[in-house]
């Protein structure tokens, strides 16, 4: 055993963490430009939303398979109270424009769901190949 890496073990958990906030912070940008809202200050929001759950997933290790759910969760939410609903639905056509939801809220593997019409839309992070109408 190398004597300069002895005792490191449990002492480096950045790395998972900043891969997931990462991950994260991708898929949700991915989901952005797909939808044509990634600008400078749409992005701001993502950073602000990474920066708040690193703070999060540090007190709760376990947590790090859920933050593209959660990062997409607030910048939704952040986006509402700034220019309104998104990402819109691209499956329903007819009636008012409505948001997709994330599922689930809490968990991993999450996706952008349509309530209305009961389906999964596409993943986190996948809004750019999905069936527009």
């Amino acid at each position: 055993m190398d004597p300069e890496h002895h005792g490191d073990h449990g002492t480096h958990p950045v790395v998972p963490l900043e891969q997931a906030l990462h991950a994260a912070r991708a898929l949700v940008l991915a989901d952005l430009v797909a939808r044509e809202v990634a600008e400078a200050d749409v992005v701001s929001l993502v950073e602000d939303s990474v920066a708040h759950r690193r703070w999060w997933v540090e007190q709760w290790p376990e947590g790090a398979g859920f933050l593209a759910g959660l990062v997409a969760q607030d910048v939704q939410d952040a986006l509402l109270e700034r220019y309104g609903r998104w990402p819109l639905c691209p499956v329903c056509g007819t009636g008012d424009p409505h948001a997709l939801e994330v599922e689930p809220e809490l968990g991993p593997d999450p996706h952008w769901v349509c309530h209305k019409a009961g389906v999964r839309v596409a993943a986190v992070g996948g809004l750019g190949g999905a069936v527009t109408s």
